[in-house]
């Protein structure tokens, strides 16, 4: 035994978005994100993320100044001697900056972890 099937209504229900009609650049739509990130979480967030960028830079830089300083050929008659020495000195400064700012942002990311 089948059953009937009953007849469909032909009503079509539809809605419109009102996201683009509600949508405005003014600062007060995007004051959310502002009073986040002076919050306690927000803060750490950005302290991390600091944190991971300076880390990894200083690990990049290192090891693409050692490469560089092992590359430098002891030879002073080598044509490029005096700009892979200035290359390497300005690549172990630069290291020695993003480790110096990682370890600033750690101490940073501690201080907010601690309170």
């Amino acid at each position: 035994m089948e059953e009937p099937q009953r007849a469909r209504s032909h009503t079509v229900t539809t809605t419109a978005s009102s996201f683009a009609e509600n949508f405005s650049t003014t600062s007060s739509s995007f004051a959310y994100d502002r009073e986040f990130l002076r919050t306690l979480p927000g803060l750490l967030i950005v302290a991390e993320i600091g944190l991971c960028f300076n880390g990894s830079a200083f690990v990049l830089y290192l090891s693409a100044a050692i490469v560089d300083a092992s590359s430098v050929s002891p030879e002073r008659d080598s044509h490029n001697f005096n700009s892979w020495a200035a290359s390497s000195f300005f690549a172990f400064l630069v290291t020695i900056c993003y480790a110096g700012n990682t370890y600033f942002s750690f101490i940073a990311w501690r201080s907010r972890t601690i309170q």
